[in-house]
């Protein structure tokens, strides 16, 4: 199956913590990879050949910030969880759980530690 989504880098100032941000908001693990300059952390994915993405740091790389493209991570079976821990995790939720369709499902978008603009979505 193709996706419109193959690979996903969201940048950091501080690299620790914005994978703290992303596992306590979304409950998971990342996987701390280095890449020659660059380090990563890994989102978990169920075979190779589905969407990846990585919490991303690398000296003169991308900033993090409000204006690159919004990527939308899975929010779990309801959104209303990761949403929950937005704040705690030290980020801020900018557009609350809302209802695009009974047929689409719900979105958010939050803002990370690092500045970032992240969708969430699920289908409740």
């Amino acid at each position: 199956m193709q996706h419109a989504i193959s690979w996903f880098e969201i940048p950091t100032a501080d690299f620790e913590r914005g994978i703290r941000f992303y596992e306590t908001v979304l409950g998971l693990s990342l996987k701390r990879e280095d890449m020659g300059p660059m380090r990563l952390a890994l989102f978990p994915r169920e075979e190779e050949a589905s969407v990846g993405g990585a919490v991303i740091h690398m000296e003169g790389g991308n900033p993090p910030g409000p204006s690159g493209a919004l990527v939308y991570l899975n929010g779990g079976d309801d959104l209303s969880v990761p949403l929950a821990r937005v704040t705690a995790a030290g980020g801020t939720v900018l557009v609350p759980k809302t209802l695009i369709s009974d047929e689409i499902g719900y979105f958010a978008v939050l803002r990370d530690t690092e500045g970032n603009h992240v969708g969430l979505y699920s289908m409740h």
